[in-house]
């Protein structure tokens, strides 16, 4: 049932409906006025079965005795089934019909009132978090995860058609259909109409660090989710649970945006001060989401120089129209890492979550599904884990007390 119903608000409906069926099965059942007790058949009957006395004496008993001894009063009570609680008398007058039953007297009256106001409350409650979530996540970018079509049907489509999240194959497709001039012109290298200039995200103007104020509805939200994460990580994969880093400094988140020239989002921000990255040790898989490793503010501010470096151009208008179509673009934001050349990244104007391949792309739906903003990805992954469920094609797993991800 856990895994079926993953919303917090509709587990707090349902819990409600529970409470308020729970005060009505109680209110229904209370006892009628106290009345005269019909005599039992089997008891009339051992009334008039009874031996009579005779002159001479008093008659044998009958039955006779057990050869075992009579039973006390203790040893029948023992004994004797217990009725359930669907044979009970109160039960069953909930579906007789009979005089009217007394009304509720003034405390009871009160006390259910208390309950049905606190039941009202809660689904009120669960139904303005919810709300609120969505009303401060769902600025950037469009709804939930939705899964992406196969690349190989982007060639039966024309480019205009194609959404810019997918735009891939798109832009290859007008790379190879360009004609190489010869040996006699230019190098075999240069195609006509493909130039490049320089990354402007890449060369940031330089700017002093500014401390700016966190949205505190936004930082709520994530601790929220970083507790269910390191709760289910204290139980279920301690060992990866020591690799958590400690809190971030502000100062040092302000002194990386000054430097990169891009504004971490809110919720990232609030989660790189809960926990600074993670803490590499011996034979230790790290922290991280989707196979990856939770960076620190310094990895990111070095992996951002790094990626600069090796790719800090803007391609041209025939080549890649759009920076998020490029390999890499200095708007990114590394805060993740294989270790092998791949990184995920938030896209510091859109706020989504892309990743980028070593091998030269990048995409804005890792594990086949679009992810909206980091608090997405943090509390998709928190409910993967209590559910045992997935984030697109990765599914977290605790394997001899450390967290795994493992691609379906």
């Amino acid at each position: 049932m856990r895994r079926l119903i993953t919303s917090r608000g509709l587990w707090l409906a349902l819990s409600a409906a529970m409470v308020a069926a729970t005060i009505v099965v109680i209110t229904r059942s209370r006892r009628r006025p106290p009345g005269p007790r019909p005599v039992r058949q089997d008891e009339a009957a051992s009334e008039t079965s009874l031996p009579a006395r005779t002159e001479s004496g008093p008659a044998s008993p009958w039955p006779p005795v057990p050869v075992l001894g009579t039973p006390t009063a203790d040893d029948l009570q023992r004994y004797t089934a217990k009725p359930s609680v669907l044979d009970g008398p109160a039960f069953a007058r909930m579906f007789e019909e009979g005089e009217p039953r007394q009304p509720l007297d003034e405390a009871v009256r009160r006390t259910l009132t208390r309950w049905g106001v606190a039941g009202l409350a809660l689904v009120l409650l669960a139904g303005g978090a919810q709300v609120l979530e969505s009303a401060v996540f769902s600025k950037e970018t469009g709804g939930e995860a939705s899964v992406v079509s196969p690349s190989a049907e982007l060639y039966d489509v024309p480019c205009a058609d194609v959404l810019p999240d997918i735009s891939d194959a798109c832009s290859f497709a007008e790379i190879e259909t360009l004609e190489v001039p010869d040996s006699s012109g230019e190098a075999p290298w240069q195609v006509p109409g493909y130039e490049s200039v320089p990354d402007a995200d890449c060369r940031p103007e330089n700017a002093a660090p500014r401390e700016r104020k966190l949205n505190t509805k936004v930082a709520r939200a994530v601790d929220r989710q970083w507790r269910r994460v390191e709760a289910w990580l204290k139980t279920n994969a301690p060992r990866t649970y020591r690799t958590l880093g400690k809190p971030g400094e502000p100062e040092a988140i302000a002194a990386a945006e000054a430097e990169m020239g891009s504004l971490f989002p809110d919720d990232l921000r609030a989660s790189l001060l809960r926990h600074d990255g993670v803490v590499h040790l011996n034979d230790i898989e790290a922290f991280g989401f989707l196979g990856n490793s939770n960076a620190s503010v310094r990895e990111i501010r070095d992996t951002w120089r790094r990626l600069c470096l090796v790719e800090g151009e803007d391609d041209g208008t025939q080549g890649f129209p759009d920076p998020r179509s490029e390999w890499w673009d200095g708007r990114m934001l590394p805060f993740g890492s294989d270790g092998l050349g791949d990184h995920l990244v938030v896209d510091s104007v859109k706020r989504d979550v892309g990743v980028t391949d070593h091998e030269g792309s990048m995409s804005f739906t890792p594990g086949g599904v679009r992810i909206r903003s980091y608090y997405a990805l943090l509390k998709a992954t928190a409910d993967a884990l209590e559910d045992g469920g997935s984030i697109g094609y990765w599914k977290p797993q605790a394997v001899a007390g450390e967290l795994r991800w493992k691609a379906l």
